[in-house]
């Protein structure tokens, strides 16, 4: 049940990371060459990166299960290996055209810009490093099992 949690979790992180991680990026760059002192654009994008962040450090530091982190990973990481072998494929994965929502073009630019700079990359190895511990997969100690085990000793069947 740990792990199938950890699925659901590693989705949405995968989620937070392209979407919120596409958006901030993007809304950072137009905020900065439109008013270089700052504003509230550019607030408003640089906590969004941070909760991005935050949401990535909860997860590779949290003691959920490794699924968590291994679905991100495989996700940018496999994205920027297609990118490394055929550019123009990769990015018609992003979806495209006037037909599309403002923030998803806003995103899929934002996106872009991650992909082609190495950073999903970057991100997809941090991810991956979870995932190679052992104790990560292991069950947790839990002090019931302890009280089931002196039961049964102490009973006998002797």
């Amino acid at each position: 049940m740990r792990h199938l949690g950890g699925l659901l979790v590693g989705l949405v992180v995968t989620a937070v990371v392209l979407g919120g991680g596409g958006w901030a990026v993007q809304h950072a760059v137009v905020s900065g060459q439109t008013a270089p002192q700052g504003g509230p654009s550019l607030w408003i994008a640089l906590g969004s990166m941070a909760a991005v962040g935050l949401v990535v450090g909860l997860v590779v530091a949290g003691g959920i299960s490794p699924l968590a982190t291994f679905v991100p990973s495989m996700v940018l990481l496999a994205w920027t290996v297609v990118y490394a072998l055929d550019k123009n494929r990769a990015l018609t994965l992003l979806p495209d055209g006037p037909s599309v929502n403002q923030i998803v073009r806003d995103t899929v630019t934002g996106a872009k810009t991650l992909l082609g700079s190495g950073v999903f990359a970057l991100l997809g190895v941090a991810l991956f490093v979870p995932v190679l511990m052992p104790s990560r997969w292991a069950r947790r100690y839990d002090d019931d099992d302890e009280d089931y085990e002196q039961q049964t000793q102490e009973g006998g069947y002797y």
